[in-house]
């Protein structure tokens, strides 16, 4: 299972259909893993790491393959927060309506790797405190995260 869509097809995905995701809020030391967005929706913006499910591929499969491949970590579920609806007006692709996630948020504790850069972001750095401007989206994770009480 290699998850590749070809960029026709994923076209017609996104302009069509939600896409089930999984976003990690990385816990460091005291704070928080972040990645400045290299894509669109949210390029340029600090949010959390994640991706899609695969086909085939559970959502706690995805959690651990996201981290792998994004970040280079080996991390253990402490919580998962349920699922939140995500809908953009921009998207990676050219489509008219945006992007639309049914994303999957997790809470995670690193337990291995080193830590790297993926493609999609152009920085990643831990926060004792989110990322001002904080989006909606993000404030809605950390207030349904029971293991994050020291965050806002």
């Amino acid at each position: 299972m290699t998850g590749w869509i070809p960029d026709d097809d994923w076209r017609t995905i996104v302009a069509h259909t939600p896409i089930v995701s999984v976003d990690l809020l990385v816990r460091i030391d005291e704070g928080l893993l972040f990645g400045k967005r290299e894509n669109e929706p949210l390029k340029g913006a600090w949010f959390l790491p994640g991706g899609r499910v695969h086909k085939g591929e559970t959502r706690t499969e995805a959690v651990h393959r996201v981290a792998r491949e994004e970040l280079g970590l080996d991390v253990e579920i402490v919580e998962s927060l349920g699922a939140f609806e995500h809908i953009y007006d921009t998207a990676d692709v050219d489509v008219a309506d945006g992007k639309h996630y049914l994303a999957n948020g997790y809470v995670v504790d690193v337990v291995g790797g080193e830590l790297r850069v993926d493609d999609q972001h152009a920085d990643l750095r831990v926060f004792a405190s989110p990322p001002e401007p904080v989006h909606e989206y993000l404030k809605n994770y950390l207030h349904a995260a029971d293991s994050l009480p020291e965050w806002p």
